[in-house]
């Protein structure tokens, strides 16, 4: 009784109890019920309250309408509703687009579909919010919840409804702010349990016991958690219980024995939430919106380790999918990062997905360019790896979107690429060659055209050859950025076309039935032995042909004219086997002899990367077709 009256007091001091409308209505309720009054000392008004509480909230309750209205009630006080979301927070869901690479996405709506996009973001996430306040009401009215008394559960609520989710690299649940889409935090019924305890044993006037944990806790841990106690901080000592007494318990960790599970596209979405809730994991699938809307855009798959009875029940790995690509890869570690104990068992299952390759360029991608944009703001100099990857002088930066990221091209018009080439190919300005008659032995890059036509159509003879001039330097850009002259090399020989053809199937190239047609027929041949040939890569715009849309015998002459030549057909199955990072979206041919198709029509083969993974098709190039600027080709060095 002492506690229970103890208890009430903490009520009383904390929340001015007594004196509230909820506690007069239930007293009202008692006298017409019982005919007798209520005492008027606090203590007595209290805990007839808490009784009431008690007795609505029992799975029993005779009016069970009267319960759901009361909860609603409660519900719709502590939750945000879609118009107090402040405007901070659709600017910071516009700067995650922008990180992730989608903002020429979000740039191409209308103002109708930006407002049905924020109701479509925020009905989910407001459920989500719901549900994460519910579940603290349905548990404190479940037997689970029995062994806190009354007292002690109103005080607990009353402090998470001005907590949010946990915060783990704080290690501590932040205080609400108004308008805020964040979740209640979760529920840790062992951390919960133990700050109940220490509490009773607080106002029974006890010492507290710290007996109970699996590791010896410091002097410093302790004092820590004595002293949110003595102050009564609900925040701080369900906070420190939940790092001491975690979901997944630290022993655990190392154990990465377990099991995948896939939870298909368009099933059930509640045996997800199920697995994760509780466990600590931050993932946003705990939510029942959350995990909804993401099975219905793909398939999820969640890895789940042995727990101490040796079953697969601790969460530690997701990989979400949207279609068929792969969408997002979490783990259980800081910032959702994956745990040092799960790589390996990441990399095995990522083997499974074709896009694995892109997934994980497009996350490193959208990493380097977000880490580029805060040293902008901040007024930061760029390294030359930085300026590199802006510059995509070696790859295409690809993000997550449909769209090209447009900070790209916001951070590359504040720059001045005159300066930046300087760094990029860490030369003096003298050593930039922009004419043929510049290039001298200091030259480190060429940055200009690499032929120029006279009035009659023809190249002009400081161009003749030029590719000789132009073969010991490592920067050659016909316009820069855009305009990289590539140099490669593939070995040719050595194989027959049966092996080559056996090669592209283990390699997962996809043949196209044109490019199949070509290395059946008689014309394709394979040198016997291996030979090593220099290539070039360029576009047909590099070429300096002024005629619109020249032929294929237009751009062969220009290129024997530049030091080229057309290289053997096997170089396109060897080049397609070798060449396993090219970017998505990517294609060109080979400037070889054309081969027939089973149609007779003349082709060249043509290398790709799409959606389907890489593949080797071929092309027509009839003498006459004509080509355009942006279409790619691949050249034999001529040996001088």
């Amino acid at each position: 009784m002492e506690t229970q009256e103890a208890a009430n007091q903490l009520l009383k001091n904390r929340y001015d109890l007594h004196n509230t409308p909820e506690v007069r209505t239930a007293s009202d309720f008692t006298r017409k019920r019982t005919g007798e009054k209520v005492p008027q000392d606090p203590n007595s008004q209290i805990q007839n309250y808490l009784d009431r509480m008690q007795e609505i909230f029992s799975p029993d309750f005779e009016d069970p309408h009267g319960r759901q209205i009361l909860e609603e009630r409660i519900l719709n006080r502590y939750t945000t509703r879609f118009e107090d979301i402040p405007e901070s927070y659709w600017k910071s869901q516009e700067r995650i687009l922008r990180e992730r690479g989608q903002q020429g996405d979000y740039n191409r709506f209308s103002d109708e579909q930006k407002d049905e996009w924020k109701k479509q973001i925020s009905e989910g996430l407001l459920n989500d919010q719901r549900a994460s306040l519910e579940q603290w009401i349905n548990y404190f009215s479940s037997p689970d919840s029995s062994y806190i008394p009354p007292q002690i559960k109103y005080w607990f609520f009353r402090s998470v409804v001005k907590l949010s989710e946990y915060d783990k690299e704080e290690g501590k649940f932040p205080e609400r702010s108004r308008g805020t889409l964040k979740m209640f935090p979760d529920i840790n019924p062992e951390a919960l349990a133990f700050v109940n305890d220490a509490v009773i044993k607080k106002l029974e006037g006890k010492g507290l016991d710290f007996g109970n944990f699996e590791f010896d806790l410091t002097q410093e841990q302790k004092e820590i958690f004595q002293g949110a106690l003595q102050r009564e901080n609900f925040a701080n000592l369900y906070a420190w219980a939940n790092e001491q007494i975690a979901p997944i318990p630290q022993h655990l960790l190392p154990i990465s024995a377990g099991e995948w599970v896939k939870y298909e596209r368009g099933s059930d979405f509640k045996p997800l939430v199920d697995s994760v809730r509780g466990k600590g994991t931050g993932w946003c699938i705990a939510a029942d919106s959350t995990a909804k809307s993401y099975l219905i855009g793909g398939d999820m798959y969640v890895y789940y380790s042995h727990d101490e009875n040796g079953n697969p029940t601790i969460p530690r790995l997701a990989i979400r999918k949207e279609e068929s690509r792969i969408a997002e890869v979490r783990g259980i570690d800081f910032k959702q990062n994956v745990d040092p104990y799960m790589p390996e068992v990441l990399s095995e299952k990522l083997e499974e997905f074709p896009d694995k390759k892109n997934y994980l360029k497009r996350a490193s991608d959208m990493e380097h360019l977000t880490e580029i944009d805060a040293r902008v703001q901040a007024g930061l100099q760029l390294s030359r790896n930085d300026l590199i990857f802006l510059y995509e002088l070696n790859t295409k930066i690809e993000g997550f979107g449909y769209e090209k990221d447009p900070r790209v091209e916001e951070i590359r018009s504040q720059r001045n690429p005159e300066e930046d080439m300087l760094i990029i190919f860490d030369c003096d300005k003298e050593q930039i060659a922009r004419h043929p008659s510049e290039i001298n032995e200091s030259t480190k890059a060429y940055v200009g055209s690499i032929a120029k036509e006279d009035s009659e159509g023809n190249l002009l003879p400081e161009y003749k050859n030029i590719f000789h001039k132009l073969a010991d330097i490592e920067n050659i850009y016909t316009s820069f950025p855009e305009g990289k002259i590539k140099f490669d090399t593939v070995t040719i020989g050595g194989k027959s076309k049966e092996q080559l053809e056996q090669e592209l199937v283990e390699n997962d190239i996809n043949v196209t039935q044109y490019a199949q047609d070509m290395m059946k027929n008689p014309d394709f041949t394979t040198l016997s032995e291996p030979e090593e040939l220099p290539l070039v890569r360029l576009s047909v715009g590099d070429l300096g042909i002024s005629k619109y849309r020249p032929t294929t015998d237009d751009i062969y002459k220009r290129a024997r004219e530049l030091g080229l030549e057309l290289p053997p057909a096997e170089v396109g199955p060897h080049y397609r086997i070798k060449y396993t990072d090219q970017p998505a979206g990517e294609r060109f041919s080979i400037g070889m002899k054309q081969i027939t198709d089973s149609s007779d029509l003349p082709d060249v083969f043509r290398l790709g990367h799409d959606d389907d993974g890489l593949w080797l098709g071929g092309r027509w190039a009839r003498p006459g077709d004509g080509w355009d600027p942006g279409d790619g080709l691949v050249f034999a060095l001529r040996k001088s």
